[in-house]
């Protein structure tokens, strides 16, 4: 079995140094966005890389600042303090058009970056989104009103998940960076090529998410595919083979 390398790390003057993994490659460079509290050894980018690397494609995972590998503490980081470590990183290693994938909460933020880079740098910088059980706005709908009170009183919220041994931890700052850059309430102004897997037993995000992102995107290359039987991590042989073919359909399409 190969060992996996070591990651690298991208030194930043007055934020965390962030922990990556790079394959060279044809582009677009595949970049994979990580769900809440989870990191670039999770199945879904480890496999991506390795088909990435296998295939000669060019791929970068990263891990958020506080968590993985990367520096920084995790309950001071917010939405769009993750944004910009996206495109911190995609500055410092990436060259041309990129295709953005995005698991659950890497969803909202392969949208934001997605974002970001248009305005910045033109509509030909991003190639392509795929998001997996994609969680927009999740701040407004993944919540309770007594527990949307208790972040914002207590100053955090502490749930038991299924996905770790730790607590999932909702900081006041995380939601207010969040319910201050929602985006399902309007037109999202991106043209490329989009498509979203999302399983039906999604008992996380609820696959009518999808559909509403599908509906608020400018673009009219969105196609939706809903999984019978998929659960949020979409995680089992079947929903890696489909992602590895629909993320490998797009980056063929729109090869630079």
């Amino acid at each position: 079995m190969t060992e996996t390398p070591a990651p690298e790390y991208l030194e930043r003057s007055g934020r965390p140094r962030l922990a990556y993994r790079h394959v060279v490659g044809t582009g677009p460079t595949i970049i994979f966005l990580p769900g809440y509290m989870s990191d670039m050894e999770g199945g879904k980018a480890t496999a991506l890389h390795a088909w990435a690397a296998a295939e000669g494609r060019a791929c970068l995972l990263l891990d958020y600042a506080g968590c993985g590998q990367s520096d920084g503490l995790f309950a001071e980081q917010t939405l769009l303090d993750w944004r910009g470590d996206i495109i911190d990183l995609i500055d410092a290693r990436v060259e041309g058009p990129v295709l953005i994938v995005g698991s659950s909460m890497g969803g909202w933020l392969m949208l934001l970056a997605a974002l970001a880079l248009v305005r910045r740098d033109g509509p030909s910088r991003v190639a392509g989104l795929v998001g997996i059980a994609a969680a927009p706005d999740f701040t407004d709908w993944g919540f309770s009103d007594t527990e949307k009170a208790i972040i914002l009183a207590e100053g955090e919220l502490r749930e038991e998940t299924p996905y770790s041994d730790q607590p999932y931890v909702t900081t006041r700052g995380f939601f207010q960076s969040g319910e201050a850059n929602r985006l399902l309430g309007a037109v999202i102004p991106l043209a490329c090529p989009v498509r979203l897997l999302h399983g039906q037993e999604d008992g996380d995000v609820p696959p009518d998410i999808s559909l509403r992102l599908s509906a608020a995107l400018a673009s009219e290359d969105v196609q939706t595919t809903l999984i019978k039987g998929g659960d949020h991590r979409l995680s089992r042989d079947s929903d890696i083979a489909l992602l590895i073919d629909t993320v490998a359909r797009l980056a063929t399409d729109t090869r630079n």
